[in-house]
């Protein structure tokens, strides 16, 4: 590659990432501002039941090991989260019928709506975002924020 070109390229590299720095805060922000319905403010809900939520709702019923994998945690972790939003009355852990020795999660029923409403805004908005592109453009731009968390991790770490 030319000298030139590689000028370039950096050039490019950098206006992408000063237009990353202002956007990111900015989206962060606006999920902030998302207000959680009010049934559940007392609740005290933390970014990680979010994501638990979410995998619960998007996916339904489920194990504690299989949150774990979706959510790419120790099932201890989840098994503390289960526990805490079940004392909350979020969630609910029963038998599962097929295996007396495992327990099923899931969002209980009173509660079901207002998780929903809360959670459908920024669903539509990456069904309306990632609809148009390719599985493969999908798998890039997703793939790119995972490298990102990893190498924002790596960097505080030095």
């Amino acid at each position: 590659m030319a000298e030139s070109a590689r000028r370039k390229a950096g050039a490019d590299v950098d206006a992408a990432v000063r237009e990353l720095l202002l956007l990111m805060p900015r989206m962060a922000s606006r999920v902030k501002r998302i207000p959680v319905p009010e049934v559940l403010q007392p609740q005290a809900l933390a970014p990680r039941h979010l994501s638990l939520l979410s995998c619960l709702l998007f996916d339904g019923p489920m194990t504690v090991n299989e949150l774990a994998a979706r959510l790419e945690v120790a099932p201890t972790t989840v098994s503390l989260m289960v526990g805490d939003l079940n004392g909350k009355g979020i969630l609910d852990r029963r038998e599962d019928p097929s295996d007396r020795r495992r327990r099923i999660v899931a969002i209980t029923p009173d509660q079901h709506d207002a998780i929903a409403a809360w959670l459908a805004p920024g669903a539509a908005a990456w069904r309306r975002v990632l609809t148009p592109l390719t599985p493969a453009q999908r798998r890039l731009f997703v793939d790119t924020l995972r490298a990102y968390e990893v190498a924002v991790a790596e960097e505080r770490e030095h």
